[in-house]
């Protein structure tokens, strides 16, 4: 088996979960960017996982798997409400 490809970031191993952005949230904007686009095209979680998030599910499939659908639940989150709060402060600066 070969390892996951290189990744640009290191991911948690549960994205945040609050209704606030944090700090994480903005480092990892493009990750949730690519895994919004990864789910519009059906790709399968495990091929996610190694490409953008730099995980193999071979090691343990059942972490791989939760860190992949917390990235995916907030990068959701970020898509449908989160941006409200970018966008209030992009107004107020």
């Amino acid at each position: 088996m070969t390892s996951p490809p290189k990744s640009d970031v290191t991911v948690a191993a549960r994205a945040p979960t609050g209704t606030d952005i944090t700090a994480y949230d903005r480092a990892h904007f493009v990750t949730y960017l690519r895994l919004l686009d990864a789910d519009a095209d059906g790709a399968e979680w495990e091929e996610v996982s190694r490409i953008v998030l730099g995980l193999d599910p071979s090691r343990d499939r059942g972490a791989a798997r939760l860190t992949f659908e917390t990235h995916l639940a907030r990068a959701k989150w970020m898509s449908e409400s989160g941006y409200r709060e970018l966008l209030n402060r992009a107004g107020k600066s």
